[in-house]
């Protein structure tokens, strides 16, 4: 056994355990991190098997696409953080018996699959040649909604900072009046009512 069948089958394993982990862990935020884990498994065995553009886009997007989706919950959720405990799964039976019938069924069609094994000629541009047959003439619309997850993610990490829109978080701070002097605008802290 070589060492890249090796790395596969750890790298195989990886995938399949951490994404288990989704269902089993107890926070969104956990679960958001095991996701993470599992895709760049997927993504790192994509090298392996010598698909470099699909390996990487995978792994770049999906590491960037859970962060997002684990800042904004630990902002956002009325579960503190996303950490405290609740349940990952519903439907139990239905899920379980759908995530079963699924993995038979996909395990099935690779095994009879009749695989191509025709290799691919090394001075053929395959990476460019994917990429126009993947993005086509919306190129211009992939690299803009990069820059929009880009920015998103700037903003999450400025909305969750500790310093407020009003000065710093943790201050109670206050929007300003709308008047000179006056009460501030919004609502009300209790203890001042």
């Amino acid at each position: 056994m070589e060492v890249k069948d090796l790395a596969f089958f750890v790298l195989a394993a990886s995938a399949v355990w951490t994404g288990w982990r989704v269902f089993r862990v107890d926070s969104m935020v956990r679960a958001s991190f095991s996701l993470m884990l599992s895709f760049i498994a997927v993504g790192l065995i994509m090298l392996l098997l010598a698909a470099p553009y699909i390996g990487i886009a995978t792994v770049f997007m999906m590491a960037v696409e859970m962060m997002v989706m684990a800042l904004f919950m630990v902002m956002f959720m009325m579960n503190p953080a996303g950490l405290n405990p609740m349940w990952m799964v519903h439907q139990h039976r239905l899920a379980a018996a759908t995530g079963f019938i699924t993995f038979a069924a996909l395990t099935i069609a690779v095994l009879l699959s009749d695989l191509p094994g025709n290799p691919v000629d090394p001075a053929k541009p395959v990476i460019h040649d994917l990429g126009v047959e993947l993005l086509g003439n919306s190129m211009l619309i992939f690299e803009t909604a990069g820059i929009t997850l880009l920015a998103t993610m700037v903003g999450t990490v400025i909305l969750s900072s500790r310093s407020g829109r009003y000065g710093p978080a943790d201050e109670g701070s206050l929007p300003p009046p709308l008047t000179p002097g006056g009460r501030p605008a919004g609502r009300v802290p209790e203890d001042e009512e």
